[in-house]
């Protein structure tokens, strides 16, 4: 037991002896660590009041900088505001010295615009005793003198005028004739077609005569009933192996030849059969019309027209005008315009379009009472062409005024195809009446003794009495009377207008 109070008495006083050996010994680590974390603290300390300073010391610095950049702008500001202030100084001193000196000025000028006028006053009295004067020693007053010094320079200047229009006219036709004339000679050469000339009558050619009684039928029943059907006049006469139809359209002469033709060719011949191959032959013209107008447009190279454009074109190859086939005037139209165009720099293709469509008023279906040239210019805004192509349809005869330059390209081309020697016949009564006219134009000038009208009426000669016209009033003579016709009469192509004076002195030796 005693050893076992004392082991345990041992064990507490080894356990208490520990404990304050342990206690003493954490202590001791405990100041250490603490020693150890003040000197850190310290040292952290000291570095971060050296980082402050630092700090502190660059942001002073950067301060003052842009303080020393502030005042620096502060002083350039205040140099330029007093470099402006003097210089608005100096203009202020300028503009005053300136007044000063238009002051002076403004008084010199209206002392000599004193002096001036009182001059002007003395000149004018002057001048009025002068006239006065004048008046006094030649007998006339100032405005008999005035007149008579106006008829003489409007005389003078008359003559003058002539002259340099001549001169003008003279050196134009060097230049521009010369050119247009290349223009137009190029473009015909290029299209060269056949002239075709239509009458009113149609001759049907048979092959015996037997073959009219059968047309002619029992009482003129058949020659009656066709007569009817197709509006034409047919004359069986006493000429061999021929029967002729007459009538002013030719579509319906074109449908009565074919429809004879067929009669003949089958051997049928009586009213129902007739009115029968009648019908049956106007549509097929009606279909060919339509085939010859898409043929024609595609030969040209023309696209886009209206199907009943189109239907038109082709009623124009049964259409004549003065002799001339209308579908081949206005194809030859169309082919001058393109080139005459593609020449001038312009559109060819719209050219060719309002060339081919120029008489489209010609072959309408309705009568209208309008000139073809406006009619057929309102088929064409009816039908949505373009503006140019209107206007040139419309004003190739000068009935509409012309807008774009495409209406005188037309204009031209239509009377270059129109004008040919042989493309077109005219009536004789209205050529003679045209030379009659021409010639009596010209006889109605003072001084004139006789007019001749020659080379089919392209010249105009007009003798003048020598002593009634001097050189210079023979110029203004045929200016006068080329003006004059061109402005009145209407033909093809162009006239020469030639004004003869001649002096002859006679004498008798005895």
């Amino acid at each position: 037991m005693e050893i076992i109070i004392i082991g345990i008495i041992a064990f507490i006083i080894g356990i208490v002896v520990s404990y304050i050996l342990w206690n003493t010994a954490l202590s001791k680590k405990k100041n250490t660590i603490i020693d150890e974390a003040e000197s850190k603290a310290d040292v952290v300390k000291k570095d971060k009041m050296l980082q402050a300073k630092e700090r502190f010391l660059q942001l002073k610095s950067e301060h003052e900088k842009h303080i020393n950049e502030k005042n620096n702008r502060i002083s350039q500001g205040e140099n330029r505001i007093k470099q402006k202030e003097h210089s608005i100084s100096q203009r202020i001193e300028d503009l005053n010295r300136k007044k000063k000196e238009n002051d002076t000025i403004r008084e010199s000028l209206k002392n000599q615009l004193q002096l001036v006028e009182t001059k002007n006053e003395t000149l004018e009295k002057q001048h009025r005793q002068q006239v006065s004067q004048l008046e006094q020693i030649s007998g006339l007053s100032a405005i008999d003198a005035k007149s008579q010094l106006v008829e003489s320079l409007k005389a003078e200047a008359k003559t003058e005028s002539m002259s340099y229009i001549n001169e003008i006219m003279d050196e134009a036709k060097l230049t521009a004739n010369k050119e247009a004339k290349r223009i137009i000679i190029e473009t015909i050469q290029r299209v060269g077609t056949e002239t075709s000339i239509e009458n009113s009558v149609t001759i049907f050619n048979i092959e015996s005569d037997e073959i009219k009684g059968r047309i002619i039928g029992r009482e003129g029943r058949n020659i009656r009933a066709l007569e009817a059907a197709t509006g034409i006049e047919i004359i069986v006469d006493d000429t061999p192996e021929a029967i002729i139809l007459s009538g002013f359209d030719p579509v319906r002469r074109e449908i009565a030849r074919l429809a004879l033709h067929q009669l003949v060719t089958d051997g049928r011949i009586h009213p129902a059969r007739i009115e029968e191959v009648v019908n049956k032959t106007k549509k097929q013209i009606e279909e060919e019309i339509i085939e010859i107008g898409k043929r024609t447009t595609i030969d040209l190279g023309i696209h886009g027209l209206h199907p009943e454009l189109i239907r038109m074109v082709g009623r124009m190859r049964y259409r004549s005008s003065y002799g001339q086939n209308l579908l081949q005037h206005s194809r030859e139209t169309a082919n001058l315009c393109a080139i005459m165009a593609s020449e001038l720099g312009l559109n060819p293709k719209l050219a060719k379009r309002a060339g081919l469509l120029h008489d489209l008023g010609k072959v309408s279906d309705e009568e209208a009472e309008l000139p073809h040239a406006i009619y057929g210019m309102k088929l064409a805004e009816k039908y949505k062409e373009k503006p140019e192509v209107c206007n040139a349809i419309g004003s190739h005869h000068d009935e509409v005024e012309m807008t774009s330059l495409l209406s005188p390209i037309v204009q031209v081309c239509d009377a270059i195809s129109g004008a040919r020697p042989g493309a077109r016949r005219e009536i004789a009564e209205s050529y003679i009446k045209r030379l009659k006219d021409l010639e009596a134009l010209a006889l109605s000038y003072p001084g004139v003794l006789k007019t001749y009208a020659i080379q089919a009426g392209r010249e105009l000669r007009v003798i003048v009495g020598s002593e009634n016209v001097d050189d210079k009033s023979a110029e203004v003579m045929s200016f006068e009377i080329a003006q004059k016709i061109q402005n009145e009469m209407t033909y093809p192509g162009q006239i020469k207008i030639t004004v003869i004076r001649e002096t002859r002195s006679v004498n008798y030796a005895k």
